[in-house]
């Protein structure tokens, strides 16, 4: 069996512990290093340690060589494009977050936790140390579920990446082309690392959350290249990224949101920027925590290949395929709307006239969004609010009181959800077979493979822009949304990412 580095496992055995002779020749390199010029000593900003004997592989040589050459690489024009639209679209999904319960219980703990004056706290009018920043944006950017997604990593990037990459420019005052690579670079690596664990299988198979590691490594990636950290301080910080790499499937329990929301965005968002700030401030650590004894993969998927980390680095942009959501509701229940409104438009029909709607989706997918607790996360609900409604929106979606409205209830009892053993192994592509019965004896049925929003059928920016315009005006109001959409499209000419605050922030 090889291991990251390509070499066998003997190889990657711990060395043995120093020998007596051994200490005292080690006690006497560092009575040298004394004498050495002041250049070749440990910098806090550019560390460099002479003489180490940590064996690197070529995997992480060359992804930390990657990530700290990010900032001053151009992102080629469509990617560049594709990232402002997830950047908008993840300041919208905090922004109406701020309304929902786990976006005021993170408002509520970063007001009154305080901290350094540092970083902006989105739909507040006061300001954090830049990892309480992170911590509270990630969670109002997945209050709910308007986010971005990302299916072959089944992982959720910019509600972590976005916070991070924010919290970390505003401490060193980036620019906006630096910040735009910076968000483009948590994309990239974030995940890469679940991908490579197996994806949705990886989760399916063990205790492990996907929806935690991913965007870690995506935020703590944006949050290092917004530091400017050099390859071997990015060593470091993948190291002390991979010993806060955690998260448990239990988030499938929480019933208020808001345990799930630090589990997506604000822990993963507060840890990224902490091992981004420990590096650049003089941390030193392990240089290679993907291979040698006790590393990462071992520890999560010993089967894993590591090289899929790097596997067409600068060539794919996982941005690229990462989902926006036309629907503000859970991801597995986007294509049986998008059926529905297929439907409804090619072949008109009322709510009264439905006998009976039946639901096909992958068999995870079925018990992640049936008969949830929460109106946005729960199939059948939403298929009775589309009945009635004929669309569905924030509002609607976030509307608890229709959970026990009798006419919401009425039709929710026409809805039957059935899990697919056929689906699921089609995953991670979340399709939706949707028939509908009704009163006459006549059947409409629609099967949708690729989500309006997806890679294989992306909205259009005026698309994005619409949505976010729905979002963000009833927080800020129409001429401060205005102004940010305006900035996030030309954020190559803004010389200082704090410039977006007086955008971002209430009155």
């Amino acid at each position: 069996m090889k291991g990251a580095s390509g070499d066998d496992d003997k190889d990657l055995i711990a060395r043995p512990f120093l020998t007596r002779r051994g200490l005292f020749e080690f006690a006497g390199l560092g009575f040298a290093t004394l004498a050495l010029p002041p250049q070749m000593l440990l910098s806090a900003t550019s560390p460099v340690r002479s003489g180490s004997q940590q064996k690197v592989s070529s995997i992480m040589q060359t992804l930390s060589t990657y990530m700290s050459e990010a900032a001053g690489r151009a992102l080629p024009d469509e990617v560049a494009e594709k990232t402002k639209q997830h950047i908008l679209d993840t300041f919208a999904a905090m922004l109406s977050g701020s309304e929902l319960p786990p976006g005021r219980t993170a408002l509520q703990f970063a007001r009154s936790y305080g901290g350094k004056e540092v970083a902006t706290v989105v739909a507040s009018n006061f300001l954090c140390g830049p990892i309480e920043a992170a911590l509270t944006n990630g969670m109002l950017a997945h209050a709910d579920e308007t986010d971005d997604s990302h299916a072959p990593s089944q992982s959720h990037p910019g509600c972590a990446v976005i916070p991070a990459a924010l919290a970390s420019g505003e401490r060193f005052g980036i620019g906006g082309s630096h910040f735009l690579r910076a968000v483009a670079l948590g994309y990239d690596i974030g995940p890469r690392f679940t991908v490579t664990l197996g994806g949705q299988r990886f989760e399916a198979e063990s205790h492990w959350s996907t929806h935690s590691i991913s965007p870690l490594f995506g935020a703590a990636a944006a949050a290092s290249c917004a530091a400017s950290l050099n390859a071997q301080q990015m060593q470091w910080m993948l190291g002390y990224t991979a010993h806060q790499s955690s998260g448990l499937g239990a988030w499938n329990r929480d019933t208020e949101h808001v345990q799930k929301a630090f589990h997506f965005g604000g822990m993963t968002a507060r840890s990224g920027v902490t091992s981004a700030l420990l590096v650049q401030a003089g941390w030193t650590g392990v240089d290679d925590i993907l291979s040698g004894k006790d590393n990462f993969f071992a520890a999560y998927n010993p089967h894993a290949d590591p090289a899929g980390l790097i596997d067409k680095l600068g060539e794919r942009y996982e941005v690229v395929r990462t989902n926006i959501k036309k629907w503000p509701v859970g991801s597995p229940i986007q294509a049986a709307l998008d059926a529905m409104e297929i439907l409804r438009k090619e072949k008109p029909f009322e709510a009264a006239h439905v006998k009976q709607v039946s639901v096909q989706l992958a068999t995870d997918e079925a018990a992640i969004v049936n008969n949830r607790e929460i109106p946005d996360i729960c199939l059948q609900h939403m298929v009775a609010v589309m009945l009635l409604d004929k669309t569905v929106t924030f509002i609607s979606a976030h509307d608890k009181e229709r959970l026990k409205d009798p006419a919401t209830l009425r039709e929710r009892a026409k809805v039957q959800l059935i899990p697919d053993p056929e689906l699921e192994r089609l995953m991670p592509l979340r399709v939706a077979i949707v028939n509908i019965t009704l009163d006459n004896g006549r059947r409409l049925t629609q099967r949708v493979d690729n989500v309006r929003g997806t890679p294989e059928n992306p909205m259009t920016r005026d698309e994005v822009v619409a949505k976010a315009r729905d979002l963000i005006a009833p927080i800020l109001g129409t001429v401060n949304c205005s102004s940010l959409i305006e900035k996030v499209f030309h954020l190559e000419t803004v010389s200082d990412i704090r410039e977006l605050r007086p955008l971002l922030q209430r009155n």
